[in-house]
């Protein structure tokens, strides 16, 4: 196997305090990951060994949140590899003995000096199962008398992801020694799976001494406004001689023993490895096997999820053999939203020859449509009953979605399912839908929107504070509305209706045309943002503009690209993407940071959205066509973001203003997807 590593730190590099503020992630496929600092502190509630994705309705669950880490030597040495639970407090005298860290094919791994002897660690979870490996190695041949003695003390709580930390289910829990196999499960909670433990090394012991650990502070919680003091509880520790043999594997799961112990360590890390390298094998590009590409190739895996129980008994019958497949939007708070995964399903699918897992995200959401809407997101633990279907724009990127993969594929089967469903949602549009969503007969603009309710991608809200409602006849979702007219259009001709082809061409003409009249701001030179709403027309600079020049069928008459762009460009444009606002806004915000109701004050006032990147580059590139060097200069920072905030992957936003610190969500589906395409089409 070649190896690849895609991101580096020695110790040379920063203060292991310094370490707090970088994160590693891995996940399994299911929607359940591990995750933490790389100074191994748990400074999130989201923050995990093992973060279980369990089957509706249950969701995702912390069962695992850390592991004390102590090496013991001679005659009483002994020193922590990590940091105990709570912040760091670097002592003056303590040495350091993380020497490395670095991600490898997507994983991450630690190298530690101890006394003389190398140890290596490593963490990675198996595929579609709820079970993680933490495998150290001692590296080199110390002598036999210095050979280090290893004790793991695991602590733990459940507790849903997403609840505050002092809200984990009530202790004791219960400790079940099943042979060297080790079960602890919350009395009386017969819905939820034991966590099963288990050490798998030459010579282990388990030393069982319960201890409640207080006052473990999770700093991230605290600089966002939420609870940040919790307790763990650990039930002894696992101690390891290395003798003969130079590895151990700490073994955790809610899988049921048989699943377990299908594979051990070995085996496990063989079969992840190949399926990585399998990935990086697929791409359409071969250039993409190595360096910043393959990283974003590596990092798009995160994402791509088949949860547990998703899909009711009905919806599977009518699935016709496919998979339930979505994408993740971010870890580690978000699921899966319609919105994020259409708009990321070229980059994460099919960019990285992943076809049939975008033709079941298609299928799979299909089943979910309901009154011509796909949903704007499953919450956790929900079954197709229970999605949110406040969004205008979700369902109209389906149809974007769909028309890419026709691109990769040509596969007519699908167009052929799916075409009927697409008529209906145009219906559902063109009569009215939910949430006052409804093409004005009077111009073909669609018009959308409901008091209190967030309905387009700039959707914060924090109690009954819409931030911005955007009610009216919004940019891009009349370019989106265009867009898939014209791309319905041409379906149906090609199927052989061409009285509904006619009749949905002639609608999206009559969209066109209100569009260049009404949307064109002249004492700008660029488009409003939103018309005819309550607040009139909104003169504000915003990103959303670029999507009437860069989707497939543009709505903008093309003498109006140049201006446009040169506006976004001057105003919005950053390193790391896009703006939500220009800077001589007065509603401009320099960074996104706070308590909940900051955060949300700023999600689109300013703050930058690395996802935008995208279509900035296409808009670019339709005005330029020969441009594609200069536009690969707007994506020259985002290799070396992915050494920050989630290393090995890209974050969800960025402060607006210099030096534009990563923010939100350490991984971000549609920042990874878009920055690949934007590095596709700039080559």
């Amino acid at each position: 196997m070649t190896t690849r590593t895609l991101f580096r730190w020695k110790s040379s590099d920063c203060a292991s305090a310094e370490l707090m503020n970088h994160e590693w992630l891995v996940t399994n496929g299911l929607g359940g990951y591990a995750s933490s600092t790389i100074a191994g502190v748990v400074s999130r509630r989201y923050h995990g060994l093992l973060v279980a994705a369990l089957a509706a309705p249950v969701g995702r669950m912390v069962v695992f949140n850390h592991l004390s880490e102590f090496v013991r030597w001679g005659d009483g040495g002994w020193i922590s590899l990590g940091e105990r639970e709570g912040p760091i407090h670097p002592k003056p005298d303590r040495p350091e003995v993380l020497t490395s860290f670095h991600i490898e094919t997507g994983l991450p791994v630690w190298q530690y000096e101890v006394a003389g002897a190398l140890i290596e660690k490593r963490v990675r979870m198996l595929h579609r199962q709820n079970t993680v490996h933490v495998t150290y190695r001692v590296l080199g041949s110390p002598p036999v008398d210095q050979r280090p003695r290893l004790e793991l003390r695991p602590a733990l709580e459940f507790r849903h992801q997403v609840d505050a930390v002092d809200q984990a289910i009530a202790g004791p829990y219960r400790v079940t020694n099943l042979g060297g196999r080790y079960e602890i499960s919350a009395p009386n909670v017969d819905w939820l799976p034991p966590l099963r433990l288990r050490v798998l090394a030459d010579n282990a012991e388990f030393h069982p001494a319960d201890e409640v650990i207080d006052h473990v502070i999770y700093p991230s919680e605290a600089e966002r406004g939420d609870p940040f003091h919790g307790k763990l509880w650990c039930p002894g520790a696992f101690v390891i001689s290395f003798g003969d043999s130079d590895s151990a594997t700490l073994v955790g799961s809610t899988e049921g023993w048989e699943i377990i112990d299908i594979l051990n360590p070995h085996e496990a890390a063989e079969a992840e490895n190949l399926r990585r390298e399998r990935l990086l094998d697929e791409v359409i590009d071969e250039e993409w096997k190595h360096g910043f590409p393959a990283a974003l190739v590596l990092a798009a895996d995160q994402f791509v999820s088949s949860p547990r129980g998703r899909l009711g008994e009905s919806a599977r019958a009518q699935a016709q053999g496919d998979e339930v497949r979505t994408i993740m939007a971010g870890y580690h708070w978000f699921m899966d939203w319609g919105r994020d995964t259409m708009i990321s399903l070229e980059g994460l699918t099919l960019l990285t020859g992943r076809f049939d897992d975008a033709k079941f995200i298609l299928h799979t959401f299909s089943h979910y449509i309901r009154n011509g809407l796909i949903p704007n997101m499953i919450p956790d633990g929900k079954t197709e009953q229970g999605g949110l279907y406040n969004t205008a724009d979700a369902t109209l990127w389906y149809f974007h979605a769909l028309a890419r993969y026709l691109h990769y594929t040509n596969d007519r089967m699908t167009l052929r399912i799916l075409l009927p469903k697409l008529v209906r949602i145009a219906e559902h549009h063109m009569r009215g839908t939910d949430f006052h969503i409804h093409v004005d007969p009077a111009d073909g603009l669609l018009w959308q929107g409901q008091e209190g309710v967030q309905l387009t991608w700039m959707d914060a809200k924090a109690g009954d504070w819409v931030v911005t409602p955007r009610i009216g006849k919004a940019v891009e979702i009349n370019a989106l509305w265009y867009n898939a007219l014209s791309l319905l259009a041409g379906w149906l001709r090609d199927a052989g209706d061409t009285g509904a082809a006619d009749y949905y061409d002639a609608e999206a003409g009559k969209a066109a045309e209100s569009f260049n009249a009404k949307f064109w701001n002249p004492d700008r030179g660029c488009l409003f943002d939103v018309i005819e709403g309550p607040k009139g027309n909104e003169v504000c600079v915003r990103p959303n503009q670029v999507f009437a020049i860069s989707l497939d069928h543009p709505v903008l008459a093309a003498d109006r690209w140049e201006p446009v762009i040169n506006v976004v460009k001057e105003k919005l444009l950053t390193p790391v993407g896009l703006r939500t606002l220009s800077p001589d806004d007065p509603a401009y915000q320099r960074t996104y940071h706070g308590d909940r109701l900051t955060r949300d004050g700023a999600y689109h006032q300013g703050t930058v959205w690395p996802w935008l990147i995208g279509p900035f580059v296409d808009a670019w590139l339709k005005l330029h066509p020969e441009g594609k060097p200069k536009a690969r200069k707007f994506l020259s920072r985002f290799p070396d973001e992915m050494n920050w905030a989630g290393t090995g992957t890209l974050s969800e936003v960025f402060d607006a203003d210099e030096p534009h610190q990563p923010r939100g969500c350490i991984a971000q589906a549609w920042s990874v997807a878009e920055v690949l395409r934007a590095w596709a089409n700039t080559k």
